[in-house]
């Protein structure tokens, strides 16, 4: 393994107690995941951890001129110049797992040490990993151990691991493995499936600890200068369409609900599960997106492949799933539901 170049640091965030919320919304018969928080944006630009609108948030520099902007939900904005040895930053959640994550935004790291990534860290043992999404000049695993590839969410990413010695952590100074994912093909937009990442490592010999502390999207930049604007959220891009209202003569389609959730993602097709409450005679309407078409479906009556999809009971009770070919499109569909 080549030795990272020097002063290249890691280990920089610090844990706090936090906690993220997740509030239901139910509108017009069609129940989505989401947030309602009001909490005015706030700018930060020394050390701080907390939560804001629902997420948990860290910021962290040790020098210069540095600052992200906390807003609406789970959107931030940052911004740092060459003043600033060292800083990262972003909103996510105070307890990593197994989620999927959404983010979308712009990123601008120009020909820069700087890098977009999911990051996180876990005890017993203590371990810092980063999903790395995007980098400007310098790939942050340069230097360390590749151990394979994993492909997860349309895209092929870098297997590695590396060693801090005697270098900050979330518990002070600490010796402690990195395990990274690096995704070949950048950007700055799209879901990770974190299972997919943790499960790659683990056939790797990469075992997490058992206990996880914090897991954000985080901007950072190392002795460069650049800008971000990204926003986080649990689940799948598209995050459950646009609600719309059933359409009339449905019936009482206010008293019918019809609730989606994220299945199994994978590189060209996706599955929803969908939940359907307060009525058992129930249609529910699907109306896909540009380019997407109905693969295949279970547990209901589903007719149609493209456009709006219909699914009626089958005798195998409310809930139902489908899978979805993207065509590049991911957004979910826009579902309703009413009585038939």
């Amino acid at each position: 393994m080549t030795a990272e170049p020097a002063p290249r640091r890691r280990g920089r965030l610090r844990l706090f107690a936090g906690a993220a919320c997740a509030l239901a919304m139910t509108v017009s018969g069609v129940m989505v995941a989401g947030t309602a928080h009001a909490e005015a944006d706030r700018t930060v630009s020394s050390n701080t951890t907390g939560t804001h609108n629902g997420y948990y948030f860290s910021f962290w520099k040790d020098s210069g001129n540095a600052s992200m902007t906390l807003r609406a939900d789970g959107r931030y904005s940052s911004s740092w110049d060459r003043s600033t040895n060292n800083w990262v930053g972003g909103k996510g959640w105070a307890t990593g797992t197994r989620r999927t994550v959404s983010y979308s935004g712009t990123y601008n790291p120009g020909n820069n040490n700087t890098y977009l990534a999911l990051y996180g860290w876990t005890r017993n043992p203590l371990i810092e990993y980063y999903i790395v999404e995007n980098f400007g000049s310098y790939n942050p695993s340069s230097g360390a151990t590749r151990l394979g590839t994993v492909t997860s969410d349309g895209g092929t990413y870098d297997i590695l691991r590396s060693q801090r010695v005697n270098q900050p952590s979330i518990d002070g100074i600490q010796t402690f493995y990195q395990y990274w994912s690096v995704r070949q093909s950048k950007r700055s937009s799209g879901t990770i499936t974190v299972a997919n990442h943790f499960d790659a490592w683990a056939r790797a010999g990469l075992n997490l600890g058992t206990n996880h502390s914090y897991q954000i999207m985080a901007t950072e930049g190392y002795q460069s200068q650049g800008s971000s604007d990204i926003t986080v959220r649990e689940g799948s891009s598209g995050g459950g369409g646009n609600p719309t209202t059933p359409p009339p003569g449905g019936g009482g389609g206010s008293n019918c609900t019809a609730v989606l959730s994220a299945g199994q993602q994978y590189g060209d097709r996706f599955n929803l599960n969908v939940a359907v409450q307060n009525t058992s005679n129930w249609t529910v309407g699907l109306t896909l997106n540009g380019g997407q078409s109905l693969q295949n479906s279970w547990n209901a009556s589903v007719s149609g492949t493209t456009g709006t999809v219909t699914a009626r009971p089958n005798g195998n009770g409310n809930n139902f799933g489908v899978t979805i070919m993207a065509n590049g499109n991911w957004t979910w569909p826009t579902v309703t539901c009413r009585t038939s």
